[in-house]
């Protein structure tokens, strides 16, 4: 990480700084990246994030909470989120999104290289497969996966640790990043 690089938190703990400080201050701020809550008084994280990415400037925005869903990870990454960690998450995992911010950041736009691999990821899946991680990305059940395409629920679950390990995902919130990046779901 620069040593330069800003991170900015969002939250409704007593502790941080009130997002509503922070959008009247976001023109003066150094560049850097922001880490945000969903469930915040008076504007939450959502809306935040709608505003981050219809402002002129943009910053890296990653969302965290304790209460999501999978629809509502679709929806932070169709915003604009990096990404997006359900509470509680290991340290680690946040240090490495703030890294991977930042240093997307630095380099001034999304990799093409990224892209294509998360593509190319996309294309190892079988039909099946693309199905079960279209159900996943939108927010199915196992079980409603399996009754929309008349398999078993326990089908669906082979499928979806294939497509997990084909995706190289490590959870639910990456597979939807990955899919989106890769063009499954649509902005």
């Amino acid at each position: 990480m620069p040593p330069s690089a800003k991170v900015y938190v969002i939250d409704d703990d007593p502790a941080m700084r009130d997002s509503l400080d922070f959008l009247h201050e976001l023109a003066n701020l150094e560049a850097g990246c922001v880490v945000t809550d969903v469930r915040m008084p008076g504007i939450n994280g959502m809306e935040l994030l709608r505003l981050l990415s219809s402002g002129p400037r943009k910053l890296p925005v990653i969302v965290m909470t304790g209460h999501g869903d999978v629809p509502l990870a679709v929806e932070a990454m169709k915003l604009g989120a990096l990404d997006f960690l359900e509470k509680p998450f290991e340290d680690d995992r946040l240090i490495g999104m703030i890294e991977t911010a930042l240093a997307e950041r630095e380099s001034g736009s999304k990799s093409e290289a990224v892209s294509a691999d998360m593509a190319a990821r996309v294309a190892s899946l079988t039909q099946r497969e693309r199905q079960v991680m279209q159900g996943l990305v939108t927010g199915q059940s196992n079980k409603a996966i399996a009754r929309e395409y008349d398999i078993s629920p326990r089908t669906v679950e082979v499928y979806r640790a294939n497509v997990m390990t084909k995706m190289q995902a490590g959870n639910l919130s990456e597979l939807v990043r990955f899919a989106i990046r890769a063009g499954v779901v649509e902005d």
